[in-house]
């Protein structure tokens, strides 16, 4: 039987924390806490830099906010919703996980025996082996008698509004059958689409890392593919639209993988697998392609370029359309690429925080494209440039100039095109 619940605290206020708070206090009095004090002034004035929830949805979730540990109450259950990203050198980062496991464990009334959740992605493992202990060490309690663990891996998209929280399947796992059944109703009252009981927090932990590696993986074919397709002079986008009329082909498309899911996860299995003593061999090799697209894509542009240096625009920055994000965005790799190819690079995204950009990518964002360019890259097809249409585009082109769809977005005429176009 589940537990009563009333007080929830969502620790992470992001992509992934947000809407999930929101949709939790429709039902539970919620806090929802966030380490970054500006980040919770612009909630409480309705605003949602990352998009995710409009500000008529803020007003609408009776949330209390906070960046105070101390303004929390005692709450029956503690949901972490922090990043987990990779170091320098692509290994997981856990720095950020353990110490919001430190602040919880802080706050912990282990005479309310809470459950502490977490939805941050990691290796099968963690919630169990590092972050109860240090949510031990942090209260002087112990794990599994004053307090129980479940997992619930997140799977927000990004700028997706038909997959939310409140509508997609929750995998759902407990240390112990009661957490279980909790955990089973507390996210089963919020989605439309159910839950699924995970036989236990390993098995959930390893079916969120497996979920984004086996996109990886299949990106990385096609990135191949496209690779192919250019030596032998063929469009990837002719290719793809014969194979997809096979009834079972998949519909994966070439691309730049960048954000903090796919770029990232399949690197805490592969570091898994290598502590277990095995050789990761299929999801690094797609790994390595993917890493590896943005400098063959420069290095391309380049060539139709016909290896000369000059002017260039870049229209998109954020790693996927119509969303702010910037997080591990590879289009800041080929900008890069371009750059040591002496190519003159100017930046433009409607969506992109500027002082982010500076921070993140020491790049420059210019408020709107002034002049032509030798070389346009339609990076990241953003609304507002599938607005202005091919047309419009083209006249940021200088004559003998290159104009380059990257995602097939806009569906080009070549032949009616008044500049040279460039595509995967």
């Amino acid at each position: 039987m589940p537990r009563p619940v009333q007080n929830i605290v969502v620790v992470g206020l992001g992509y992934v924390g947000l809407p999930l708070a929101a949709a939790l206090s429709r039902h539970y009095a919620v806090t929802g806490l966030d380490v970054d004090g500006s980040r919770i002034d612009e909630l409480r004035s309705g605003y949602d830099r990352t998009g995710e929830l409009t500000e008529a949805q803020l007003r609408e979730a009776p949330l209390q906010l906070t960046a105070d540990p101390a303004q929390c109450p005692a709450a029956d259950i503690y949901i972490v919703t922090v990043p987990t990203p990779i170091d320098a050198d692509n290994r997981p980062d856990l720095s950020l996980v353990l110490a919001a496991s430190r602040t919880v464990g802080a706050m912990i009334d282990g005479a309310r025996r809470p459950i502490i959740v977490y939805e941050s992605t990691v290796y099968p493992g963690v919630t169990e082996d590092l972050c109860g202990p240090a949510l031990s060490a942090a209260s002087g309690l112990v794990c599994g008698c004053d307090f129980t663990l479940g997992y619930s891996p997140e799977r927000i998209n990004p700028g997706d509004k038909v997959h939310s929280v409140d509508k997609i399947t929750k995998v759902v796992a407990g240390s112990d059958a009661e957490t279980l059944a909790t955990l089973a109703d507390l996210y089963g009252r919020i989605t439309s689409d159910g839950v699924h009981r995970a036989a236990s927090i390993k098995v959930a932990e390893a079916a969120k890392v497996i979920e984004n590696a086996q996109r990886d993986i299949n990106i990385a074919f096609m990135n191949e593919v496209a690779q192919i397709s250019a030596l032998l002079g063929l469009s990837i986008w002719d290719i793809l639209a014969a194979a997809g009329t096979k009834w079972n082909f998949l519909p994966f498309q070439p691309g730049l993988v960048g954000g903090h899911c796919i770029g990232v996860d399949p690197y805490y299995l592969s570091h898994l697998a290598r502590e277990m003593g095995h050789d990761p061999k299929v999801i690094l090799s797609g790994r390595a392609t993917n890493d590896g697209m943005a400098d063959w894509l420069a290095d391309r542009l380049h060539a139709a370029r016909d290896n000369r240096g000059g002017s260039a625009l870049v229209l998109g920055l954020t790693f996927k359309e119509n969303v702010p994000d910037l997080r591990n965005s590879k289009v800041a790799d080929v900008i890069a690429g371009l750059a040591r190819r002496g190519h003159r690079v100017s930046v433009h995204d409607p969506l992109a925080d500027p002082a982010e950009a500076m921070h993140e990518y020491g790049i420059t964002l210019c408020d709107a494209p002034q002049g032509q360019f030798d070389l346009v890259l339609l990076a990241v097809p953003h609304d507002e440039y599938l607005a202005q249409g091919a047309d419009k585009l083209a006249q940021y082109v200088a004559p003998k100039g290159v104009f380059v769809d990257l995602k097939n977005a806009l569906g080009i005429d070549i032949d009616a095109f008044p500049t040279r176009v460039w595509t995967l």
